[in-house]
C-alpha cells in the first residue's frame, strides 16, 4: 500500500511538474518519505500538500521538494550546504546525491531529530549545525552548492561568495503571492550567473530564533 502511494506521487504529482530526471527519480522512490512525517501525519505522507513538522513549520509539496532538487545539477562530489533542515527529508534526498552535506536550522529539535533519522537511513555524509544559516558557515565554505529550503526575501548577502568556482546557490525570493527560484552560479573568482528558474510560493525561512549556535 504505502510503495502503491508513493509509485502515484512520483507518477502523478512529481512528474507532471516536470521533474523527469530519472536519478532524482529513482533516489524519492529509494528515500522513505514517510519515516520524515510525524505519526499523526501519516496519512498525508504522499499528499501533495505542506505537512506541519512544528514551530509553525511544514514540509514541502513533494513536487516542490523534488523540483528544487533537480534544479541544483547535483555531482556525486559536490559539498553542499543546507539551510534548513525542518524535517530533514530534503537533507536525506541530497546526502544521497551529493558527496557531503552541512545542513543548519534556527531550531535544535529539527537538526537533533534529523541526524537520528538519518542515523536510521545510514546517511553518515551529514553533520548538523543548529543556528543562523542566513550567514552561511564561513568556516566550511567553499560550497559546490548551497540551497535555501525557505524562503527569503531578497538574496541572503554574503553567500554567493562562499561558493566555489561553478558552484551554486539556490533559493526562492519575494513575498506571497509572487516568488520565484532563483539560480546563481559562480563561473569564477569575481563573475556569478543569475537564473530565473520557475514561480512558486513556499513558507519563509526562519533564521532568528537561536541566540546562539553549535555545531554536532
Amino acid at each position: 500500500m504505502i510503495e502503491k502511494k508513493r509509485f502515484n506521487m512520483i507518477e502523478q504529482q512529481i512528474r507532471t511538474w516536470d521533474v523527469l530526471d530519472e536519478l532524482i527519480l529513482a533516489t524519492l522512490k529509494e528515500m522513505p518519505r514517510e519515516n520524515y512525517v510525524a505519526k499523526e501525519f501519516q496519512q498525508l505522507a504522499f499528499s501533495d500538500t505542506e505537512i506541519p513538522i512544528g514551530h509553525e513549520q511544514t514540509m514541502l509539496q513533494p513536487k516542490q521538494e523534488a523540483r528544487i532538487v533537480q534544479s541544483l545539477a547535483l555531482h556525486k562530489s559536490d559539498k553542499v550546504l543546507h539551510v534548513g533542515t525542518g524535517s530533514g527529508y530534503v537533507t536525506a534526498l541530497l546526502a544521497k546525491l551529493a558527496a557531503t552535506v552541512h545542513t543548519i536550522d534556527v531550531y535544535p529539535e529539527f537538526t537533533e531529530q534529523a541526524q537520528l533519522l538519518h542515523n536510521r537511513d545510514k546517511l553518515h555524509n551529514v553533520t548538523y549545525e543548529t543556528g543562523n544559516g542566513l550567514l552561511g558557515s564561513l568556516e566550511k565554505a567553499p560550497f559546490d552548492v548551497i540551497i535555501f529550503s525557505g524562503s527569503v526575501k531578497k538574496e541572503p548577502l554574503g553567500l554567493r561568495e562562499q561558493l566555489a568556482i561553478n558552484g551554486r546557490l539556490f533559493f526562492v525570493e519575494g513575498d506571497k503571492p509572487m516568488m520565484v527560484a532563483k539560480i546563481i552560479k559562480r563561473t569564477n573568482e569575481m563573475q556569478y550567473e543569475t537564473t530565473n528558474l520557475f514561480d512558486c510560493v513556499i513558507p519563509s525561512l526562519k533564521y532568528d530564533v537561536a541566540p546562539s549556535c553549535f555545531v554536532f
